[in-house]
């Protein structure tokens, strides 16, 4: 006796399936010793066609705590790491502002600022993220213009629009590995320094590997501390290729 079955067409699209309704916006949970995200938008949704990243980081104006930062894409997420190992900006905030603006069809929106950059000298800059294809459309760089006459003077010096092409896989990687190394792992001067003295007096310097002969150090140890002092600009390194042991290295230019 045969048993009944089921033929399921795989070569046809079923247009009649039904629309899934949105997951809608991810809320993080409030963390024991950590402030909360304090922007004005949750830019953290389901997305297939985005990277959309949440973090810990530490700045100077809040004490070195740590802090929730949500990013809207891996870009922004490069951006403002680069930003917060720069020992000139003493905070970064993400989503940190919406303001109106008027569209070039005459009709009024709402636009919410990627990034905040506050530097130690007071100044403050505003942080347009956009991809280099979305760029090169004339109406979007009208629209940057219009925000960018939109937004209130006291709430920022600066407005500049990043491209996040800028920022391939490897650049992003380095500075995340940089910015995780120097805001949750301990420092460590005393090495800092004899890596960088030694960079300074070698005359065959290559590579990263090549300090270990030279130094009585773990070569881990040398690696952060190299790590280290790529972010500080004091030593230089392609940074559009991860950083390892074999990696190319040179003198900082004074």
């Amino acid at each position: 006796m045969s048993e009944s079955f089921m033929e399921i067409d795989h070569d046809t699209w079923n247009y009649g399936q039904p629309r899934l309704r949105s997951a809608g916006k991810i809320t993080l949970p409030d963390i024991h010793g950590v402030l909360p995200f304090a922007g004005v938008r949750n830019p953290i949704t389901a997305s297939n066609t985005s990277h959309k990243v949440s973090l810990t980081y530490k700045t100077e104006i809040n004490h070195w705590q740590p802090k929730v930062g949500l990013a809207e894409s891996g870009a922004e997420l490069a951006v403002a790491e680069e930003a917060l190992i720069d020992p000139d900006i003493i905070d970064v905030e993400f989503q940190p502002l919406q303001f109106p603006y008027r569209r070039l069809c005459g009709t009024t929106a709402l636009h919410t600022i990627d990034l905040r950059f506050i530097y130690r000298s007071g100044r403050t800059r505003f942080v347009f993220v956009r991809n280099a294809e979305s760029l090169k459309k004339p109406w979007v760089q009208e629209e940057i213009d219009a925000i960018a006459d939109a937004v209130p003077h006291h709430e920022a010096h600066e407005f500049v629009q990043v491209e996040a092409d800028a920022y391939s896989r490897s650049r992003r990687e380095n500075l995340h590995r940089m910015h995780r190394l120097m805001a949750f792992e301990p420092p460590d001067p005393v090495s800092d320094r004899l890596v960088e003295e030694a960079v300074h007096n070698l005359k065959t310097l290559w590579r990263i590997s090549d300090l270990a002969p030279h130094l009585d150090l773990q070569p881990a140890r040398i690696f952060r501390s190299c790590l280290r002092l790529i972010a500080a600009k004091k030593l230089n390194a392609d940074m559009n290729a991860v950083i390892c042991q074999h990696s190319r290295i040179w003198k900082t230019e004074l």
